[in-house]
């Protein structure tokens, strides 16, 4: 609860919301203009400090900007699979809603005492963006500072009283996450989408892979042989998450800028389930709009909004993947500028897919992995009220949400100590590095591999660069198959030191001879130095197997 007439932790899951008074902002918010920084600290200093205990539940909804003259969105609980329609809230989760009941004594639910938590506190030494105008990589950074989560900090009697801390994050809590972390998503994400409806909701999620599968089994069902589209090269692991539950995928031709809306609408508007292994019309798409892995296509914003459109008129739940969303490059190797604050750096950004859904159909999956640290498995989903309150009545009862290690650390870190301005420098950062790993990449690839049978595009996000091999040029095209070709270069690959991903892996129809020979290449880890030895020696396999010279 908010320590001001605005009631923020609100217990409980599919039951309906008491009247609540917001805090008055600026008129940015209601006429769908780009919210600022500025709104949030206002509506943050109007509402007081937050004060969410062990267990409590929350709304996301308390902590958006006003909504008046937004429409509410459209009521999509047909796509619902029965699985999903049959999901009833978890009791004891439900139970929880009662702690905050002032004074009250609870025997009902098993929460540990926090006394015995043999863990007092944790120091973390991380670089000051938000102070320090030094955008600069965290080992480099001049400014480091550390910074200590106690296990009483949130006691009045604790010198200097927080938010969160240990003897709250590390017991049993809700399922949708700390309120804590989630005031902080949804403010990011009305400063970056600001969906156009008014019921949009976010909740905390264990990464974007379990967020998947979680909205797999929400929305499909292979016993009404459900099936949903994607680029005709996917992310492996998302194809290999739709597999086992028998929802097959189907692929939607690429080009530069992605999946084509032209070849969405036609394999749509053709749908004939006899020549799709029975699979009815499909009612999901997936796809990951920036930096796509693994071809590294980008859709513009006309892309976008064609790619909805078309997902509108066929009523298609879009599910949008974006964990490379914030590593947005330029469009060539020249030098060029950068913005050089936070507001200009917003401006920049690709418009969402989950900005521009004025119907509620745009699943957003949101993730820290590739921004912050793959290993706090903590990511966020932003979608209509009606779908959050579905995928949480699953996450009750599988996951029941992220780590509380996880959410303390990255709210002491995000929220408490880089707030929204540092955590949009330290996104700078990043576009900036990723910016000078593809350069080198590139500049390895002109320099070592045999353009004559190899070709690229300059990716605009991400961190993957996709290399087309032209296969009927090579000397054994008639006698030998694209996989067995694409085999035998990986093989020697490996036997010279270098590890690529094979292009086969990504493709979402599995179950048909793929049309050309591809390799994936990543530009994330290795150092400069590597990375020009691994395409140096890509090279050589390339031109042995090609019988170059």
């Amino acid at each position: 609860m908010l320590d001001s007439a605005a009631e923020a932790t609100v217990i409980g899951g599919p039951s309906p919301l008491p009247e609540v008074e917001l805090p008055e902002i600026s008129e940015a918010t209601t006429k769908n203009k780009r919210v600022t920084i500025a709104d949030i600290l206002e509506r943050r200093r109007k509402a007081g400090r937050l004060v969410a205990p062990t267990a409590a539940g929350c709304d996301s909804g308390v902590f958006k900007g006003d909504s008046t003259g937004k429409p509410l969105a459209k009521d999509l609980g047909h796509h619902l699979s029965a699985e999903s329609f049959h999901r009833e809230p978890c009791k004891l989760k439900q139970a929880a809603r009662h702690l905050k009941t002032p004074g009250i004594i609870s025997l009902g639910g098993g929460l540990p005492c926090p006394e015995y938590f043999p863990i007092n506190s944790i120091s973390l030494s991380v670089p000051d963006y938000l102070h320090n105008p030094s955008l600069t990589p965290p080992e480099a950074h001049p400014a480091p500072q550390t910074i200590t989560i106690g296990k009483y900090d949130t006691h009045p009697s604790a010198p200097d009283q927080k938010e969160y801390d240990l003897s709250i994050a590390l017991n049993y809590a809700q399922a949708h996450g700390s309120a804590q972390l989630i005031r902080f998503v949804t403010e990011h994400t009305e400063l970056v989408s600001n969906p156009p409806y008014a019921d949009w909701k976010t909740c905390l999620t264990v990464g974007s892979t379990g967020a998947l599968e979680q909205t797999l089994r929400m929305l499909c069902d292979s016993s009404r042989n459900d099936s949903i589209l994607t680029e005709e090269f996917s992310f492996a692991t998302a194809l290999e998450t739709a597999a086992p539950l028998g929802i097959k995928t189907f692929g939607v031709p690429i080009d530069d800028q992605g999946l084509i809306p032209s070849e969405l609408d036609y394999i749509l508007s053709t749908w004939d389930p006899s020549e799709r292994d029975g699979k009815r019309k499909p009612h999901v798409l997936y796809t990951v709009p920036s930096g796509q892995n693994p071809t590294g296509a980008t859709q513009g914003p006309e892309r976008r909004k064609q790619i909805y459109d078309v997902c509108s008129k066929h009523d298609l739940v879009i599910i949008e993947d974006e964990p490379y969303y914030y590593l947005q490059l330029p469009p060539t190797t020249s030098p060029a500028a950068s913005p050089t604050n936070t507001t200009d750096f917003l401006e920049s950004l690709l418009p969402t897919l989950l900005s521009m859904d004025t119907d509620g159909r745009v699943i957003r999956m949101d993730s820290f992995s590739k921004v912050l640290v793959p290993g706090s498995r903590l990511g966020w989903l932003t979608a209509s009220d009606q779908f959050i309150e579905r995928f949480l009545r699953h996450a009750e009862v599988a996951n029941q949400g992220p780590s509380g290690f996880s959410q303390v650390i990255l709210h002491k870190l995000l929220d408490e100590t880089w707030g929204h301005e540092g955590y949009l420098k330290w996104l700078m950062v990043l576009q900036r590095e990723y910016t000078e790993r593809r350069n080198t990449l590139l500049k390895a690839c002109e320099e070592y591999l045999p353009k004559e049978v190899v070709s690229w595009e300059v990716v605009r996000a991400g961190m993957f660069q996709w290399l087309h091999l032209k296969h009927t040029l090579h000397p054994d095209s008639t006698t030998k198959s694209i996989l067995d070709i694409e085999e035998e270069i990986f093989n020697s690959c490996i036997s010279k030191g270098v590890l690529i991903a094979r292009g086969s892996w990504f493709r979402a129809e599995q179950d048909l001879p793929p049309t050309g020979l591809y390799f994936r290449a990543t530009f994330a880890a290795a150092t400069p130095e590597n990375m020009t030895e691994a395409i140096k020696r890509l090279g050589v396999a390339v031109r042995e197997s090609f019988r170059l010279s």
